[in-house]
């Protein structure tokens, strides 16, 4: 019973500093952009982010 006097403050510093590091990653811009990551993935190769088209190896048998 008595290590519940240690852990409840501790877990509750805990959710503090987890829900200020959140906080600054939001408004810092941390978070900001992943609608362009994700789409990037369906655009042609041609047309992603200025990038040449990566070259194929073939293999020849």
């Amino acid at each position: 019973m008595d290590i519940l006097y240690l852990l409840i403050p501790f877990s509750v510093v805990l959710v503090l500093v987890i829900v200020a590091v959140f906080g600054w990653a939001v408004h810092s811009g941390q978070l900001d952009g992943f609608e362009d990551e994700a789409e990037r993935i369906l655009l042609d190769e041609d047309q992603g982010a200025g990038r040449a088209p990566r070259e194929e190896s073939v293999k020849s048998d």
